[in-house]
């Protein structure tokens, strides 16, 4: 992808980002938007405040002149546009979506966007150009574009430089783990953040807010983290599944991992021989 493109294409993810949280202002800490309308195409329940999210996603994407493949998680996986698409965009139109229900501050958007280089090779996270993530509750917009390094609000940003394990500000999603590894993780650490908004959560990894998360279920949606893995890429984070391997699962709307995001190599390496045979 081009200068260019780069360009095109994170214009109309800044304008999604800006209607799509338009549509769901007025559902902000409100019963009516936890309702559930539907099941998700990656069979999880629909709300009502995820619906007009991802329709006026899709509303956005209808009126750009270039064809691209939307992938979400209410949706799923369409053709937008007319010709060969370009491009595929990754959104999660509502991270945090409970959070969003209650008024908690803790919840946005995720965007991210890989070109279509041979349509008979599949298209990883590892192709990812453009990665996007706002927390509507503060404003604040976290950005990559491939080798060109991350940002809040357009200025660049950097992770922790802690080394030191039981200094550690850690955020995870612990439901359904190993809890006695979860027991010597927290016990190592020096405190645990669970704010239940994944893409932001990792963002925080970026800017140092946290020092680390982890997420070792092997269920964690690509969808989810599609935009802050380039953004913790670009600044120097070091991100890996569970067994210590580079992410590069397939965008699709059922892809799934593990993870373990940490500021630097040393807190990886540690966290990883806490959690080894989970």
């Amino acid at each position: 992808m081009n200068e260019k493109d780069r360009e095109f294409w994170g214009e109309v993810c800044q304008d999604l980002i800006a209607e799509s949280q338009k549509a769901i202002s007025p559902l902000i800490g409100s019963e009516d938007g936890g309702e559930i309308v539907k099941i998700g195409a990656d069979g999880t329940p629909t709300t009502l405040i995820d619906n007009l999210a991802e329709k006026r996603v899709m509303e956005v994407l209808g009126g750009v002149d270039r064809s691209l493949i939307l992938i979400s998680e209410e949706i799923g996986q369409v053709v937008v546009g007319n010709g060969q698409p370009e491009v595929i965009m990754v959104v999660d139109p509502l991270d945090g979506t409970s959070n969003a229900v209650k008024n908690i501050p803790a919840y946005g958007i995720s965007v991210a966007v890989a070109p279509i280089l041979d349509k008979k090779v599949p298209v990883t996270v590892k192709d990812i150009q453009v990665g996007i993530v706002k927390n509507y509750a503060t404003g604040d917009i976290y950005s990559a574009f491939k080798g060109k390094g991350a940002f809040i609000n357009g200025l660049n940003i950097k992770p922790s430089s802690k080394n030191d394990l039981s200094q550690v500000s850690l955020g995870a999603y612990v439901y359904r783990m190993d809890m006695g590894k979860i027991e010597i993780l927290c016990k190592s650490v020096r405190r645990m953040r669970i704010l239940g908004a994944v893409a932001i959560e990792l963002a925080y990894v970026a800017d140092g807010t946290y020092d680390a998360f982890v997420d070792v279920r092997d269920n964690l949606r690509i969808v989810d983290i599609a935009a802050a893995k380039l953004i913790l890429e670009e600044c120097g984070c070091t991100i890996t599944d569970r067994f210590g391997r580079d992410l590069k699962t397939e965008l699709n709307v059922l892809g799934k991992t593990s993870l373990i995001a940490t500021c630097n190599s040393v807190i990886h390496g540690e966290i990883m021989g806490i959690l080894e045979g989970m």
